[in-house]
């Protein structure tokens, strides 16, 4: 395309001389358009290149002043974690999660594009659902109450984060085989309910158990806007051998990463732009590991998560800890020989990777968990807004 507009702006240029003075007006004017069409269709072009940029929001209303300060323009998405089930209906827990959901709304105001979800269940905010949502009545009146709040609220649909159907989640948590095919009702009765209006999307497990057993992709796919991969926490705390938590890609001694989720759904016949990666804005830490490898994968015990925020605080050479990067993996870990601590994380350069392989394989986009833990100025949001706006495409 730019060879053409190239081409057909020089022949009319170098006619202009040689033509009567009306002949070069309309010439001049020739040219004005096609400079105008190609830079019109240069900037849709690169609008058709852009990418959903979702921030999961577990704060309250006094935090809403930070995004809307530096950070409103850089969303398209933000969801309100987390909602629960008081008997078949969604609720909003207390007035100071109202007071965040109206907060967050406000950010329209800057935003009017932005969008605002509400989000059901959580880690461990999920105790009922396998219950609920195998009745025809449970999964409607849950659809009557999202609604509802939705109206209420003037938010714009709702995410399922129900960890997880059919396979083992939050310990103590009932999961049956049958949630399968209730979530696939779920998802049909909350589309019929909601409309077009209203956005639907759901929070995946990017592990491979969940993505073989949990969800009737085929069916479920068609129905919701989005799918909201949590390519995060792939080694947890419950691991006893370190790894990287949100690694870009699987090297030989680790499988599961982002791109061996998003290329197993892609197979299977989930289209690309209904997919968004997941980032972290926190770190993974274990205790008692031995200085093979500097840490990566050794034994040892989940210590405590760690918010990137006060990565600048907590993980300095000067407290004894190196940074070393996988570039099979594309992921950023630290190590701490003299303490014997390792931590595995997102960083703006790990970030920037993902946000380009958003781009370059066609997805829908990238979420990351959670917004309080970045750093509002210079943080890994900024990494993701800069690869956005100056992405180019691999030739």
């Amino acid at each position: 395309m730019v060879q053409y507009f190239f081409v057909n702006f020089m022949l009319l240029f170098h006619r202009i001389d040689s033509t009567s003075t009306m002949s070069r007006q309309l010439r001049i004017a020739s040219i004005f358009f096609l400079a105008l069409t190609f830079t019109t269709s240069f900037s849709l072009a690169q609008a058709t290149r852009s990418i959903t940029v979702t921030g999961y929001f577990f704060g309250k209303a006094a935090d809403v002043d930070s995004i809307a300060i530096t950070n409103v323009n850089k969303f398209t998405h933000i969801i309100f974690s987390f909602c629960h089930l008081k008997g078949n209906m969604l609720q909003v827990d207390k007035p100071e999660d109202a007071s965040a959901i109206t907060a967050l709304v406000g950010l329209k105001k800057k935003n009017p594009s932005l969008k605002i979800l509400l989000s059901l269940g959580g880690w461990g905010g999920c105790a009922t659902c396998s219950d609920v949502f195998s009745t025809a009545k449970g999964r409607k009146d849950f659809a009557a109450s999202v609604l509802q709040l939705n109206e209420f609220f003037k938010t714009d649909g709702i995410d399922l984060d129900w960890e997880y159907p059919v396979v083992e989640g939050y310990p103590g948590h009932k999961f049956a085989p049958e949630d399968k095919k209730n979530f696939t009702a779920l998802i049909s009765e909350l589309r019929s309910v909601l409309g077009t209006k209203y956005e639907i999307s759901f929070a995946a497990g990017g592990f491979q158990k969940f993505l073989d057993e949990a969800v009737d992709w085929k069916a479920v796919t068609p129905l919701v806007d989005r799918i909201n991969l949590m390519t995060y926490d792939l080694v947890n705390g419950n691991s006893t051998t370190t790894g990287h938590h949100t690694p870009l890609y699987s090297n030989p001694s680790q499988k599961e990463s982002t791109d061996n989720a998003v290329k197993y759904l892609i197979k299977i016949g989930v289209p690309a732009n209904k997919l968004v990666i997941g980032a972290a804005m926190y770190g993974r830490m274990w205790e008692g590991i031995a200085p093979a490898q500097n840490g990566l994968y050794q034994s040892g015990k989940f210590k405590r998560g760690l918010d990137y925020n006060r990565f600048d605080r907590e993980l300095t050479p000067a407290q004894g800890w190196v940074k070393y990067w996988d570039d099979v993996a594309k992921a950023p870990y630290s190590y701490n020989a003299e303490k014997k601590l390792f931590i595995t994380y997102d960083d703006s350069r790990s970030m920037t990777l993902k946000t380009q392989y958003a781009m370059d394989q066609k997805l829908n986009g990238i979420m990351y968990w959670e917004i309080t833990n970045d750093k509002y100025v210079e943080g890994l949001l900024d990494a993701i807004d800069h690869t956005k706006r100056n992405y180019h495409p691999k030739p």
